[in-house]
């Protein structure tokens, strides 16, 4: 494995010329203002790369030891100088052309940070809006961008996924969990927050990346309050009714993120009729247990 191993060209199935002998990853970067207007940093490529004059994203051939967020990453330090600790991923949206990906890695920004080229492989670098993006105008995409476009804007606004803690651990039937809810409640936390790491598959119908990384809020009540999180996902003490505060979550998120999707999870049919009533969307345990690994 050395840097830079994934430099050459592959041939698709397709019969398309790609730069990437083990495919290839783009940082597409947005930040939603105050109106929540999504603007995606672009890139314009230097005349004498391949596509030259094309606007599309920071990004580069993938090394033979790396995932896609890791090229992209490196590839947009590279490229524009950006830092991973200025970002949230947020998924990672695959284009398969049979033998060879694309991997776009979105990914979430606090502000329109100054960017600009960093070498010599772009003349440019953008914020656009969104909507303004393979408009017709003076932005020509890249072909491969111009193509996964339409698909990867649906999949741009933000999502919070919300936990019914209690209905998820009935849902797990783990054997005698009702006799120490606290630590039955630890033991679910830790699988979901490997889950989160790994990337979630989205539900059915859901607008998101197939590889998903929403922000993650699980409301705790009863013996369970105690339990907290240092990793990727938020825990909320009930100081009350369990319900009552995923409800107040909800309607915190959408009275102040109108644009942000809520996915609660719950099996709980009472509930699930509250949050829809706020725009919210729900899905079952089951969705979600089928993706943690059993410990």
């Amino acid at each position: 494995m050395a840097a830079k191993d994934g430099d050459g060209w592959a041939l698709c199935r397709r019969g398309h010329r790609h730069w990437g002998v083990h495919g290839a990853s783009g940082l597409l970067a947005v930040h939603f203002d105050a109106v929540g207007t999504p603007h995606v940093l672009m890139q314009k490529r230097a005349l004498w790369s391949h596509h030259g004059g094309t606007w599309g994203l920071p990004g580069g051939a993938l090394d033979s030891h790396e995932d896609a967020v890791t090229g992209a990453m490196r590839e947009a330090l590279e490229e524009a100088a950006l830092q991973a600790d200025v970002l949230r991923v947020a998924g990672v949206y695959t284009d398969d052309h049979g033998g060879w990906t694309f991997q776009t890695v979105i990914a979430e920004a606090d502000a329109l940070f100054p960017a600009s080229p960093a070498n010599d492989e772009s003349t440019d670098l953008r914020w656009l809006p969104a909507d303004e993006v393979g408009d017709g105008g003076d932005v020509t995409l890249h072909p491969g961008f111009a193509e996964t476009w339409p698909v990867i804007r649906r999949t741009l606004p933000p999502s919070t996924v919300v936990l019914d803690a209690a209905n998820i651990l009935g849902a797990a039937a783990e054997h005698g969990w009702w006799r120490d809810r606290a630590g039955a409640t630890r033991r679910l936390l830790g699988r979901i927050e490997e889950l989160a790491k790994r990337g979630l598959t989205p539900p059915d119908g859901f607008p998101a990346p197939a590889r998903w990384h929403p922000r993650m809020i699980m409301v705790v009540e009863g013996q369970a309050r105690g339990v907290r999180s240092d990793g990727p996902v938020t825990t909320v003490p009930a100081p009350g009714s369990g319900d009552d505060t995923i409800v107040d979550t909800v309607r915190e998120i959408r009275g102040t993120r109108p644009w942000e999707r809520v996915l609660v999870v719950t099996a709980d049919r009472e509930l699930r009729r509250r949050v829809t009533g706020l725009g919210a969307e729900v899905t079952g345990p089951r969705w979600l247990l089928g993706q943690v690994r059993p410990r």
